[in-house]
């Protein structure tokens, strides 16, 4: 598990640049890496789709492409003026959602699994979108969501050659923190 997690970090350094005008384009990058990183109901959604795509499905990478790639759409849209109603309900039932499908191992036929994964990643690319301006932020959180896939789906494949209990736990934890936010927006 350290090896798999040491070679999700590497792919997050960044080359330095020698030209002017690109460590602004740096930091823009890096502020849209750590952004995702920053809310728990990013993390937990992102890394959720990882953790139930592995123990699930046969074609793991399915899901969180799709994510990923609708991710940066909901961005460009919400950084062109487009506005997504009820984002943020949107997001915490992402989260409670993909907690039950972890804990009770649902199965979807795996298009409609990537086309559920993708909608979610739809509203969460938007609020993303909304709070960063600049486009190479963009490249940033792209990368951040894709490491937190690989995380969710390297510990995915590791819980599932031990007990489903702990995928179980696992799942339960984040559907409450699912719940906890969507409690959070109703009060």
């Amino acid at each position: 598990m350290r090896k798999i997690i040491a070679s999700l970090l590497m792919f997050a350094a960044l080359p330095a640049f020698a030209h002017s005008g690109h460590a602004e384009q740096a930091a823009s990058f890096m502020v849209g890496f750590i952004h995702p990183l920053t809310g728990l109901d990013h993390v937990l959604a992102m890394f959720a789709v990882g953790l139930w795509s592995a123990a699930t499905s046969r074609r793991i990478w399915l899901a969180p492409a799709g994510f990923a790639a609708s991710l940066l759409i909901g961005a460009l849209l919400a950084q062109g003026g487009f506005a997504l109603p009820v984002v943020e309900p949107v997001i915490a039932a992402s989260v409670l959602l993909t907690g039950l499908l972890v804990m009770t191992r649902s199965r979807l036929p795996e298009a409609a699994a990537a086309a559920m994964a993708a909608g979610f990643a739809l509203f969460h690319g938007a609020a993303h979108g909304q709070e960063l301006s600049a486009p190479s932020s963009l490249g940033g959180i792209v990368l951040a969501t894709a490491l937190l896939h690989c995380l969710g789906i390297a510990m995915g494949l590791s819980l599932k050659s031990r007990s489903l209990w702990w995928q179980r736990i696992a799942g339960a934890g984040i559907a409450l923190a699912g719940a906890g936010l969507a409690a959070g927006l109703m009060s």
